[in-house]
């Protein structure tokens, strides 16, 4: 088995839930709509009742016409009521089916998006969003289509019962014939459980990976275009399709092997029935009407095994899919708080007490790091790529579990602070800021729905004197495009900024959003960063020279410890590695530098 369909690796948060919990946990959202369940199940008892019945009464027209015939046009009567009761009652039945499985299927999508949205950023660092969706969408709709599916074989099962009730009455004889035959098709259907599963938890991991090629590809696209790849991601993608094609041919191929075996087991227990009731008719032992009756009965028994059978595959996905539907639900994030301390005011201080912290076990970014920064300090985190400027602003914003060590807001453990009252506090502007699609002024007011478009202008018209509003053709009602795609990157950094701005935080996090912008709009961006650092406590991470020199003081970090602190003039004449990181980085930015670049351009120009 694992060379038909290996390759398909689950998720690290996957499990395994047997029958038993799956059906106890599904009957929790079931639990939810007690008064449709009840007029579905009346619903059931009926069409069930009178599906039992109709054979019955066939039966007994059958020994009418042999006998005197007086009754038939009764027993005619009788079949045209179980028929109308029976059209009547199954359109309710299937209507209280179909709006329960709708709710349970809204009811599951909302807390499947309540769960992605809970887990923390190593979640997501970890597993692609794509496969995270396809759980929320196709998961859910795969289980409720499974669920209506099942709501006719309960039906047909509560049919066989009452039937089976009747056949008890007419011979016990012929009743035990029938049921000897049914170890026959248990066998055939329960031998298909193990392998059903296996094979639709495959297809399902097999679309998720489809579902993630295309998410990325799309979302990628302007690169891919940029550098002419899109055969490239075509070829992804098709290598993917082409896998989902093969994983669910043989999962078809297998699962086809239903139908035939079924059928070779029914035609043997028909077999037998007539073969017997022939004998008995022959003997007198009861009448042709009783003998066409489990004639009749054995369809009847066997179609709701043959549906299990048969549509086995289909069940086998709707448990696969709730699996991994209750798998999301139950995903535990590594980031897990002792307390839930709700925030009043926060000053902003910031204390990190012997920290240690690895992305990867035995791997450690920062080991035994402390740092103490003061209410309303401006603090700029500079070194090479992966000396752990960024890992300190996660760890501050609570998006990752440090192993050991102590983080302390306002003296109290960051870990026992309730995470939504603290994240209102923050302010976070990205290296890659987001956009969501609709306006300008929407896109501000996120972090701050109540803000004033008063207030949101005032702080708007302050920045470079209003005149990036002014390239903006409908000013704050300007559409900003799916991801902000129909704005510079200048103007995104902007609309972040002015997000914070008007969220007003305590702790104001800037993690090198000014690293590829012009001058100009450079200006712009520090005249919104200067407002920001006079009303908070801030972290600064920036490659830009105008950002460091703006800071009370400059962190220099390199392998995730501290090397060097202080302000811009202290840590230049101490010539150490801030030294050699502006001489590399920052000195060409600065004013002096520029001039005397173009004072050398001339002379050699002359």
């Amino acid at each position: 088995m694992a060379a038909v369909f290996g390759g398909l690796e689950s998720d690290v948060y996957d499990r395994q839930y047997g029958d038993a919990y799956l059906f106890k946990r599904i009957g929790n959202y079931l639990a939810a709509h007690k008064k449709l369940v009840v007029l579905g199940m009346l619903g059931f008892l009926v069409v069930g009742l009178a599906r039992a019945l109709r054979p019955v009464f066939i039966s007994a027209a059958i020994d009418e016409l042999v006998d005197t015939g007086g009754a038939l046009n009764f027993i005619l009567f009788i079949l045209s009521l179980i028929a109308l009761s029976e059209y009547i009652c199954n359109y309710g039945r299937r209507r209280f089916t179909v709006v329960v499985i709708g709710r349970i299927v809204a009811r599951m999508r909302k807390d499947c998006f309540e769960a992605a949205i809970e887990r923390d950023l190593a979640f997501y660092d970890r597993h692609k969003s794509g496969a995270v969706i396809s759980r929320i969408t196709s998961d859910t709709q795969e289980f409720g289509d499974v669920m209506l599916l099942g709501s006719e074989v309960i039906s047909q099962f509560l049919s066989v019962s009452i039937l089976f009730a009747a056949l008890l009455s007419y011979s016990l004889e012929m009743t035990v014939v029938l049921l000897f035959t049914m170890p026959l098709v248990m066998f055939a259907a329960l031998s298909f459980r193990y392998l059903a599963r296996i094979v639709t938890r495959q297809g399902s991991r097999a679309m998720a990976i489809v579902n993630d090629n295309i998410q990325e590809s799309v979302t990628g696209i302007s690169v891919a275009k940029n550098f002419r790849q899109e055969e490239m991601i075509y070829n992804e993608f098709s290598a993917v399709n082409i896998l989902s094609y093969q994983i669910n041919l043989r999962r078809g191929f297998i699962l086809s092997l239903v139908f035939p075996t079924m059928g070779i087991l029914s035609a043997i227990a028909l077999s037998i029935v007539v073969w017997v009731g022939t004998h008995s008719v022959l003997a007198g032992a009861f009448s042709a009407g009783t003998w066409y009756l489990y004639i009749q009965s054995v369809d009847r028994f066997w179609f709701p095994f043959m549906n299990l059978a048969s549509f086995w595959s289909q069940f086998q996905q709707g448990l696969s899919a709730a699996e991994r539907i209750f798998a999301l639900i139950d995903a535990e994030n590594t980031v897990l708080q002792t307390d839930s301390i709700a925030l009043g005011d926060l000053a902003g201080h910031i204390q990190f007490e012997n920290v240690t912290f690895e992305y990867d076990r035995g791997e450690p970014v920062l080991r035994d790091f402390s740092l103490d920064i003061r209410p309303g300090e401006n603090v700029a985190f500079v070194g090479h790529t992966g000396a752990g400027k960024s890992t300190i602003a996660k760890l501050i914003t609570r998006y990752y579990e440090f192993q050991r060590g102590t983080i302390r807001i306002d003296g109290a453990d960051i870990r026992a602070l309730d995470l939504k009252s603290y994240r209102s506090r923050l302010g976070i502007v990205p290296q890659q800021p987001f956009l969501f699609s609709g306006t300008v002024l929407e896109n501000i007011r996120y972090g701050n729905p109540h803000a004033s478009l008063d207030e949101i202008n005032e702080i708007a018209l302050s920045i470079g004197h209003g005149e990036w509003l002014d390239s903006l053709p409908d000013g704050l009602d300007t559409p900003v495009g799916e991801r902000g795609a129909r704005l510079s990157v200048g103007q995104r950094q902007l609309v972040s900024l002015l997000r914070v701005l008007v969220q007003k935080p305590s702790i104001f996090i800037l993690d090198e959003a000014t690293a590829s912008i012009d001058p100009f709009t450079e200006s712009q961006i520090q005249d919104a960063i200067d407002l920001i650092l006079a009303r908070s406590t801030s972290i600064l991470i920036a490659h830009r020279l105008s950002t460091v020199r703006s800071a009370d003081r400059i962190i220099v970090l390199r392998d995730g410890a501290i090397i060097e602190q202080g302000n811009h003039e202290t840590l230049m004449r101490d010539n150490g590695h801030y030294a050699e990181l502006y001489d590399t980085y920052f000195r060409h930015q600065s004013l002096n530098y520029i001039e005397r670049a173009k004072d050398r351009f001339a002379t050699e120009a002359d």
